[in-house]
C-alpha cells in the first residue's frame, strides 16, 4: 500500500481533492446532524444520503427543507427535492448544494450498515463518558479536616504583640546650629590684602638682588 505524504501546498491539496477515489469522496459528504439527532446518536455528523431530510442553513436557499434526491460525488454536490430554478428557456433544473451548507434534520436508515455505524459511534461515547467519571472521582482525595482550637483573647493579643517589631526609639530633634553672618567689607578693607600681596614679591626680588650683589 502507497503511504500519501502529508503536504500544506495549495495545489496538491486541491489535486487530492479532485482524483481523491470514492471511498475517500464519500467522507467529503459529511454535513451535521441537528441537535436532537445529536443526542438521540451522540455523533455530531455523518455523510449525506439520498432519502435524508435537510435543512439549507447557507446561502441564497436559506431555510429551505427538502429531502435529498441524488448526489453528485464528482462534483461534490447534493439536489434536493423542491428547490429548482427556471432557466431562459422556460425549463426548470436543480440547484445544486454543497454538503457543508446544509443540517440533516430526518436520517434515512434504510441500509443495515448505516445502523451498524450509528450504533458504534453511541456505544463509543458512552464508553467514553463512563472513563471521565472515573477519572474524576480517581482524583486526590479531600484532605483531613484539622480541628482548630480557639485561643481566648488575651493569648491572641500577646501573640500578636510579640510578632510586632519593637518601636523605634523617638529620635530627639537636633538642634539647629546658628549660621555665620557675614559682614560687608568696605572698599578700602578689601583694597589692603591686593596691596599687601602686590609688595610681598617686590621685598623678595630686593632681599635676592642684595644676596647677589654680597
Amino acid at each position: 500500500m502507497q503511504v500519501v505524504a502529508k503536504t500544506s501546498k495549495p495545489s496538491k491539496q486541491r489535486k487530492r481533492l479532485f482524483q481523491a477515489p470514492d471511498h475517500i469522496r464519500y467522507k467529503h459528504l459529511a454535513a451535521p446532524l441537528s441537535p436532537e439527532l445529536r443526542k438521540t446518536y451522540g455523533t455530531r455528523s455523518l455523510p449525506v444520503r439520498a432519502g435524508d431530510t435537510v435543512l439549507v442553513m447557507r446561502g441564497d436557499r436559506k431555510g429551505f427543507e427538502g429531502k435529498v434526491s441524488r448526489i453528485d460525488r464528482k462534483k461534490f454536490r447534493i439536489y434536493i427535492e423542491g428547490l429548482t430554478r427556471e432557466r431562459v428557456d422556460g425549463t426548470t433544473v436543480f440547484v445544486p448544494v454543497h454538503p457543508s451548507k446544509v443540517m440533516i434534520t430526518k436520517l434515512n436508515l434504510d441500509d443495515k450498515w448505516r445502523r451498524k455505524i450509528l450504533e458504534r459511534r453511541r456505544k463509543a461515547k458512552e464508553a467514553a463518558e463512563v472513563v471521565e467519571k472515573v477519572e474524576e472521582k480517581v482524583e486526590k482525595p479531600p484532605e483531613a479536616l484539622v480541628k482548630v482550637e480557639e485561643k481566648p483573647v488575651e493569648e491572641k493579643a500577646a501573640v500578636v504583640a510579640e510578632r510586632l517589631p519593637p518601636a523605634a526609639e523617638e529620635e530627639k530633634p537636633k538642634r539647629r546650629r546658628a549660621a555665620k553672618k557675614t559682614v560687608k567689607k568696605t572698599a578700602e578693607e578689601e583694597a589692603k590684602p591686593k596691596a599687601e600681596a602686590k609688595a610681598k614679591p617686590r621685598r623678595r626680588r630686593k632681599a635676592s638682588e642684595e644676596s647677589r650683589v654680597g
